[in-house]
């Protein structure tokens, strides 16, 4: 089955490339999204064109059709409402292929290796809070340079301080693995002041780190632990006047930067009194191997130990995760396993895969659960 649109251009017989273009600029931009289904099309010279996505569960590559005496190929799919997709398309052409974004899809999501074309389906929109406003007021960023014992190299610590920032006043911390890749493809700092400025979180000193060598590093590494604890925490307090309750501080990451984010409040209980877990690479065997590559060996050695003694980390946990992705077994597993020792525990899903924007979409769900500010306090 295809889009209503595409359908009428197919009745017409083959149509004439004229034909295609004022197709092409009637109906974009691409996909076309209807009654459950995307349809993607591609214009152009080439041997086979395919559709690259990051969704678990299908296949992760399909084949588009040609329409016969054309150069123009298309594919429909099934997609469910409100979904967030990240995609590229496969074009061969002969001797060689080459992996390009939609050129008939303006929407793009960047990482830090680049960046994707985007379908969204009907239901999903960017929330308002993570876009710039000209009525918010700005927090600041100072940067912090520590040598760091632990790691055995100097570190950078950026530190987001709120508007109305006052010396005299003592504020919740959070700390934030990955911490330029947030700012960058997650908009971080737009988003605490915008949530900041809407009351829906109190004001905060957030520290934003970055790691060294990243698979090794926050693959659940003591070193890595200690250098937060002993190192960037009290960096922290020696500028800034932080609440001292562990339940007014929070350690957060994605994807492995969950895992460091638990792996450090594990090896550490008092530190952390909650923990903001995204997408985290919570990766372990109940029997045999695993299957994720040597990369993962640390982290299921850790992970099989946690969940044997999980302990109390912390008393409250967020945690989200994309159903499009291949670690949804995982973190769903986590919920009552973590519940089961008495912490409070909110999760939250998303139809999107494993990328800052779903990242990004989450973060006030859970910031303003674990922070709730003034605006929460009066209304629920």
């Amino acid at each position: 089955m295809t889009a209503p649109a595409l359908q009428a251009l197919f009745d017409q017989g083959t149509p004439t490339p004229e034909q295609i273009q004022t197709f092409v600029e009637s109906n974009g931009p691409f996909p076309i999204y209807a009654d459950g289904q995307a349809t993607f099309v591609f214009v152009g010279a080439a041997d086979s064109v395919r559709w690259q996505h990051y969704i678990f569960g299908l296949p992760t590559s399909q084949e588009f059709n040609r329409l016969e005496g054309t150069d123009l190929w298309h594919l429909t799919v099934q997609l469910r409402k409100m979904s967030r997709i990240e995609y590229k398309l496969l074009i061969d052409y002969g001797d060689n292929a080459v992996l390009i974004r939609d050129p008939l899809n303006p929407l793009r999501a960047r990482d830090p290796y680049g960046a994707n074309s985007v379908c969204a389906t009907a239901g999903y929109e960017r929330p308002e809070w993570t876009w710039p406003s000209e009525t918010t007021r700005a927090g600041r960023m100072e940067t912090h340079k520590i040598y760091s014992e632990a790691l055995g190299e100097d570190r950078y610590i950026q530190v987001y301080k709120p508007a109305r920032f006052r010396e005299s006043c003592r504020y919740p911390l959070l700390v934030v693995h990955d911490g330029t890749d947030y700012q960058r493809f997650s908009a971080f700092k737009i988003v605490l002041d915008n949530l900041i400025h809407r009351l829906e979180i109190p004001p905060m000193i957030v520290a934003f780190t970055d790691p060294g060598d990243r698979l090794r590093e926050y693959a659940a590494d003591p070193r890595h632990a200690k250098h937060i604890v002993e190192e960037v925490i009290p960096e922290l307090e020696a500028h800034y006047n932080l609440e001292e309750r562990a339940l007014s501080r929070c350690i957060m990451g994605a994807s492995f930067g969950g895992v460091a984010s638990l792996s450090t409040a594990w090896r550490y209980p008092k530190a952390f009194g909650k923990l903001l877990l995204q997408s985290g690479s919570f990766a372990f065997t109940d029997i045999g191997t695993h299957h994720r590559g040597p990369a993962f060996d640390p982290v299921v050695e850790f992970m099989n130990e946690f969940r044997k003694s999980p302990g109390r980390p912390a008393e409250k946990i967020y945690m989200s995760c994309g159903i499009y992705e291949s670690l949804i077994y995982e973190n769903r597993s986590m919920v009552p396993l973590l519940q089961e020792c008495g912490i409070s525990v909110r999760f939250e899903e998303a139809r999107d895969g494993h990328n800052w924007e779903n990242w990004r979409d989450r973060l006030r769900g859970g910031l303003s659960w674990l922070f709730p500010g003034p605006l929460w306090m009066i209304y629920e």
